[in-house]
């Protein structure tokens, strides 16, 4: 089946609306995309959980078919990350990673977690109002990243600009997201060098220690992990952050209800990534061979998108989808992926935006949006939703 690409303008502020369209018309469609290549984009929940586990859908560019898809071209030095393998690679650096990655390591971060983000309120209380962006969803997550790999107090400045460049590219400067990547490039071996001569307690230094038998990671696996876990960790809590806040100003009663009984965060969290979550879509695949999905063949080799915006509000699976209900018992959402690519810092994630929603409610009882909520806008991106701005008083 192919259709037109949706309204650009829509899939950027409302793409809900756009899914929901391209999910009630068919499970999958063949669309021209903004960079006008083609891309298959499947959209109904059954479809997309079954292909985010198929391994007949690889990660590795090398499947691709040439002139099919161009995405944004990274050093080898970075693209050599969990993002771009298919097993046995992704199950070597996974298996890996995650023996320093564990839930235990995460849940020691939380008081340090929940002192920032009560110094970050402290800043802007007697405000009055603040742009919880800039001054709360951004900083937070930020200063987590950098306390998780171990990075030096005098370099997350640079980190923070860094992944800015990369996660709100300025077409005025079209130059500033490559000098990003290159400034990166530099610095982690160094970092990695500092770890080894001087290991401390974090991630990082755990990274350049870890074996698995006689294997360990390379320096390129090192860099391009510490720049996944930079740009996806920051990116992706900043994003929910923002629009789970977003998301209880605009149903008072459910914000009501998680105020009345702040032991609903957990399950609140969750109906967050699922009602409104920081990716649209999956990273990209590409079929190692023909792929047919509800009578439609995808050929080997093309680009194929799986929505999991449209995927977390399909009536099929959840009851009345388009409704925040922080007290949903139909879980089992999409947001942070399924199958051996679930996403591996999500344990990180949750906490973050349990603390940050927690304590936002806790401080500020009357938090209520400081602008016409038709003013908001939203990042230019059919991938990542994300708030510009969120301006609140208190």
């Amino acid at each position: 089946m192919s259709t037109a690409l949706p309204d650009l303008s829509e899939l950027f502020t409302d793409p809900h609306t756009a899914y929901a369209r391209l999910r009630e018309a068919g499970p999958v469609h063949r669309i021209i995309g903004p960079d006008r290549l083609p891309v298959w984009i499947v959209t109904r929940y059954a479809d997309v959980r079954q292909l985010l586990a198929d391994p007949r859908l690889s990660l590795d560019k090398t499947h691709r078919l040439p002139g099919n898809y161009r995405g944004f071209s990274l050093p080898a030095a970075l693209d050599a990350n969990l993002l771009n393998m298919d097993p046995p690679d992704h199950t070597r650096i996974r298996r890996l990673v995650a023996q320093a990655f564990t839930p235990g390591h995460i849940e020691r971060m939380r008081p340090s977690i929940q002192f920032l983000a009560d110094r970050l309120l402290d800043s802007v209380a007697d405000r009055g109002h603040a742009d919880l962006v800039a001054e709360f969803a951004v900083p937070l997550p930020i200063t987590v990243i950098c306390d998780l790999l171990g990075v030096p107090g005098d370099s997350r400045l640079d980190f923070r600009a860094w992944t800015d460049a990369l996660v709100a590219p300025d077409p005025a400067d079209p130059d500033r997201a490559k000098h990003a990547v290159a400034a990166m490039l530099a610095y982690f071996p160094q970092l990695m060098a500092d770890k080894r001569r001087m290991p401390g307690n974090d991630l990082l230094s755990d990274l350049v220690n870890v074996r698995d038998g006689s294997d360990r990671l390379t320096e390129d696996e090192l860099t391009s992990l510490a720049f996944l876990i930079l740009s996806a960790g920051y990116e992706n809590t900043v994003q929910l952050i923002g629009t789970a806040v977003l998301a209880l100003l605009d149903h008072p009663e459910q914000l009501a209800a998680l105020r009345d009984d702040p032991a609903k965060i957990e399950g609140a969290v969750e109906e967050f990534a699922r009602f409104d979550g920081p990716a649209l879509l999956a990273i990209r695949r590409f079929p190692v061979e023909d792929v047919e999905i509800d009578g439609v063949t995808i050929p080997a080799g093309e680009t194929v998108m799986l929505s999991l915006a449209s995927a977390n509000r399909d009536p099929a699976r959840f009851r009345d989808p388009d409704h925040l209900d922080v007290d949903r018992r139909d879980g089992g959402h999409l947001a942070l992926g399924h199958g051996i690519h679930y996403c591996v810092g999500a344990p990180l994630a949750r906490l973050e935006t349990q603390i940050a929603v927690s304590t936002l409610l806790r401080r500020f009882p009357a938090l209520e949006l400081d602008v016409p909520r038709d003013e908001l806008r939203w990042r230019p991106s059919m991938r990542a939703r994300g708030l510009v701005a969120l301006p609140v008083r208190f």
